[in-house]
Order: structure tokens, then C-alpha cells, then sequence
């Protein structure tokens, strides 16, 4: 057996399979879906593959950080069922937009003006893939991809997706949004570094 084909037979031994994942306190691809775990709905999209892991099935993250990730899994499944009006439900009175190419708005009152999609013609869903909760456990923010999807009259549908964070803050002990930026999700490079 020559030394390649060794190297080769240890690394694939070493870092492959059920075993090393185990060893890394991960769960086997196949025992974690989106379908398990209700407060991080999968993504809108059909034709994306789910995602494979979430993390509040990873064991070492602190509960402030589960709690922020259950409660962004909670406004989506709020939004995604609701609409316009239950997004601007969760609002700080001082909390703020900032929506691709669009000004800023401030004040739930005037995000409650602008979102009044029905969630029949708009469908806007979203998951956390990261978060974090400041020291003093009454901020934290959340972060990950989103899909909209605008249906037509016609029936035919749009769906554009992005990028989002979430920043929260607690008001008179209860978690509401203090800011809430997206980004449409830039086009494909096909790997190529944009210049």
C-alpha cells in the first residue's frame, strides 16, 4: 500500500461517517429537518433543497442566543400566516425599515401604513441562521435569508430573495423588533471573485 493511498484510506476513515460526526457532537445529516423543528420554518422556496442543520439542534448555544433564534422563528410563522399587519405588530413604537432601495421608515405607526400586504398576494417568510444576545440579556440580534413572493392575479409568481438581520430589544419585559434591514440576495458569480 503506498503512502498516498494510506493517507487517503485515514483521512476518509477519520473524517467521514456517522462516527465523526458524532465525535463533533453533530446529529447525521438525516436526523435533523426543518420539518422537526416548527420555530425555524424552511425556506418558501420548492425549488430550494432544505437546509440540513438548524441550530437550536446544536447543544452548545447559550439560551439567550435559543431564545432569540425561537422568537425570529416565531415573528416568520406570524408574518408568513398574517401579513402586512401582523409584521408591524411586532414593532417597537421606534422601531425602523430599512428595505432595499427604498428610504427608511420610522415608527411602527408609518411601518404599519406601508405594510398592509395580504399574505394571499405576498407571501414573505424568512429563517435565522445566526444570532446573538447582548450582555445584559434585554438586546440581540438575528440573521439569515428570506424569500418574497408576489402572486400575480394571473396566478404567476415572483420570488425574490436576500439577506436579513433583525435587531431586537426588550420593552416593558416583552421582545419587540427595534430594527429590521434586508438585502436582495446579490447575482450569481458562478464562483468568480466580482471585481
Amino acid at each position: 500500500m503506498s503512502r498516498l493511498t494510506l493517507v487517503l484510506l485515514l483521512t476518509a476513515t477519520t473524517f467521514t461517517g456517522p462516527a465523526a460526526l458524532h465525535a463533533q457532537n453533530l446529529p447525521p445529516a438525516s436526523a435533523v429537518s426543518p420539518s422537526t423543528n416548527p420555530s425555524v420554518p424552511a425556506p418558501a422556496s420548492p425549488s430550494k433543497a432544505p437546509f440540513t442543520y438548524t441550530p437550536l439542534h446544536l447543544p452548545n448555544l447559550p439560551p439567550g442566543v435559543l431564545e432569540m433564534l425561537k422568537l425570529e422563528g416565531q415573528f416568520s410563522a406570524a408574518v408568513t400566516e398574517g401579513g402586512g399587519k401582523a409584521f408591524s405588530s411586532w414593532f417597537a413604537d421606534d422601531g425602523v425599515t430599512l428595505n432595499n432601495g427604498q428610504p427608511a421608515v420610522l415608527g411602527r405607526s408609518a411601518i404599519a401604513s406601508i405594510a398592509n400586504w395580504d399574505p394571499a398576494a405576498y407571501k414573505l417568510s424568512w429563517y435565522a441562521e445566526g444570532a446573538q444576545i447582548g450582555p445584559s440579556n434585554d438586546t440581540g440580534f438575528t440573521w439569515g435569508h428570506y424569500d418574497a413572493t408576489t402572486i400575480a392575479k394571473d396566478g404567476k409568481s415572483t420570488t425574490t430573495t436576500g439577506r436579513y438581520i433583525t435587531f431586537w430589544k426588550k420593552v416593558h419585559g416583552e421582545w419587540k423588533v427595534a430594527l429590521d434591514a434586508s438585502a436582495n440576495e446579490p447575482p450569481p458569480t458562478n464562483g468568480l471573485p466580482t471585481p
